[in-house]
C-alpha cells in the first residue's frame, strides 16, 4: 500500500532511514496549504488560506455555494494554479512560486460527483484503468482486493449501466484508490444520490477510507454529511476559513455567528452576566454552563447560542402571559419545529416530538432544557437578526 497505509513499524523504520527531513514532513502533515490565494479577474475567491491535513485523516471543506471550497480542491489537485502561497504534499511544494506540478504528477486521486466511469468498460476494467505500470497478475490482484474492499466482489464484470448509483460510486472510489494516491479528493461525492442512499453511502465511504488508511479531503455544502463522514471539518465563508475542528467541537463551540448558524438551526438568547449567573428572559443560567466565559466579561451583555433541542415550549400556566407566542410551525416528520417570538422581540426555535401539542395561539412558556455547556457571543457583535437557520 501507499505511505498512508504503512504500519507503525514501517513508518518508524522509514523515519529512521531518512533522517530529520522525514520527521519534519510527518509533523507537517500529508497536505499543507500555506497562505494560498486565488482570484478570477478582479474577484478574490480565496484569500491567504492556510490549512494542514494529517495522515489518515478525513477532512471536509464545508460552506455555502461560492465560498471557495471547490476552488480550494482544484488547487490541491493541480487543476488550477494559486496566485499566491504554497501547496505542499508530503513536505514537497507542488504549487507555489515557480513550481507547479501537473495533476498526474502529484499522486492525488479525485472522485467527482458525476463518478465519470467509462461506460464501455466493466467495473474491473474501470478500476484497472490507471494501473498500467503493474504486471497483469499484480493488476488483477489489486483490482480483486479493491472490489472486495468496496463490497463489489461479484460485480467485476458488470458495466456501469448495469450498476446502481451507489455501486457506481463504489467503483469510482475504488478506481481512485487503485494507484494508491498520497491523498484522495472527493468533490460533492453524494450529491447525485437520493436521500436514503446518500446516508447509507456516507457511512460506507467512511468505512472504506478508514479501512484503506487513506488521507482524504472532501467538499460539500451539506452539514449533516460533513459531520458524519469527517474527522475534522473546515468551515469556509467568502474565501476564508471560519473555523477548523472536530465535528462535535465545531458544532457545540462555534467561534463565529456564521458557523453557529451554518451548522444548524440557531437562535440567540440575550443575557446579562451577573456574578455567578447569566440573567435571561427565560430565567437565570449558571455561569459555569456558559462555555469559556472569562472574568473580563462581568456585567456585560451577551447572546447565548440556543439550538432547537435546547429549549421547549409549553402552554402558559395559571393564566400568565408566559415568555412569548408561537409565530411559526414546521412539520419535519418525526419532529415539529416551532418558532417562538419572545416578549423581548427575539425569536427562538423549539424542537418537539410530532405527538406533542404546543398551542399556536395564545402565550407559551419556554424552558431552557440544555444539560451541556452553551456557546455565547458578545452582544455588541449581534447582526440585525438574531435567528439563523440552515
Amino acid at each position: 500500500m501507499s505511505n498512508s497505509t504503512l504500519s507503525t513499524t514501517d513508518r518508524s523504520n522509514r523515519t529512521e532511514s531518512t533522517g530529520s527531513e522525514a520527521d519534519d514532513a510527518d509533523a507537517a502533515g500529508v497536505l499543507e496549504l500555506d497562505g494560498v490565494s486565488k482570484s478570477y479577474g478582479t474577484e478574490s475567491v480565496i484569500d491567504d488560506l492556510s490549512l494542514s491535513v494529517e495522515e489518515g485523516e478525513i477532512l471536509t471543506l464545508l460552506g455555502p455555494s461560492g465560498c471557495g471550497k471547490t476552488t480550494t480542491l482544484r488547487l490541491i489537485a493541480g487543476l488550477d494554479r494559486p496566485d499566491g502561497g504554497e501547496v505542499r504534499l508530503n513536505g514537497n511544494v507542488v504549487s507555489g512560486g515557480d513550481t507547479f506540478r501537473a495533476p498526474e504528477e502529484r499522486g492525488v486521486g479525485v472522485v467527482f460527483q458525476e463518478f465519470a466511469l467509462f461506460p464501455h468498460l466493466t467495473a474491473a476494467e474501470n478500476i484497472a484503468f490507471g494501473l498500467k505500470d503493474l504486471s497483469e497478475s499484480e493488476r488483477d490482484e489489486r483490482v480483486a482486493d479493491l472490489l472486495d474492499l468496496v463490497g463489489l466482489e461479484t460485480q467485476g464484470e458488470s458495466y456501469p449501466d448495469e450498476l446502481s448509483g451507489g455501486q457506481q460510486q463504489r467503483v469510482a472510489l475504488a478506481r481512485s484508490l487503485a494507484p494508491e494516491p498520497a491523498i484522495l479528493l472527493l468533490d460533492e461525492p453524494f450529491s447525485n444520490l437520493d436521500v436514503d442512499l446518500r446516508v447509507q453511502m456516507r457511512e460506507e465511504v467512511r468505512r472504506i477510507l478508514k479501512e484503506a488508511g487513506v488521507t482524504a479531503v472532501s467538499v460539500t455544502h451539506d452539514q449533516e454529511e460533513a459531520m458524519s463522514i469527517s474527522d475534522r471539518v473546515a468551515v469556509m465563508n467568502d474565501g476564508d476559513l471560519e473555523q477548523v475542528g472536530e465535528p462535535e467541537q465545531v458544532f457545540q463551540h462555534p467561534e463565529s455567528r456564521f458557523v453557529a448558524g451554518f451548522l444548524g438551526y440557531a437562535g440567540f438568547l440575550p443575557g446579562r452576566i451577573a456574578g455567578d449567573v447569566v440573567e435571561t428572559e427565560l430565567g437565570t443560567v449558571g455561569r459555569d454552563q456558559i462555555h469559556g466565559l472569562a472574568p473580563e466579561y462581568d456585567d456585560t451583555d451577551i447572546d447565548i447560542l440556543v439550538r432547537p433541542d435546547d429549549v421547549s415550549a409549553h402552554p402558559c400556566d395559571g393564566g400568565g402571559d408566559g415568555h412569548g407566542e408561537v409565530v411559526g410551525k414546521r412539520y419535519l416528520g418525526p419532529t415539529i419545529l416551532y418558532e417562538v417570538e419572545l416578549h423581548g422581540g427575539d425569536n427562538l426555535l423549539c424542537m418537539h416530538n410530532h405527538d406533542e401539542t404546543v398551542p399556536t395561539d395564545g402565550c407559551v412558556e419556554v424552558t431552557l432544557d440544555a444539560g451541556h455547556e452553551l456557546a455565547w457571543f458578545p452582544r455588541e457583535q449581534r447582526p440585525e437578526t438574531g435567528l439563523y437557520s440552515d
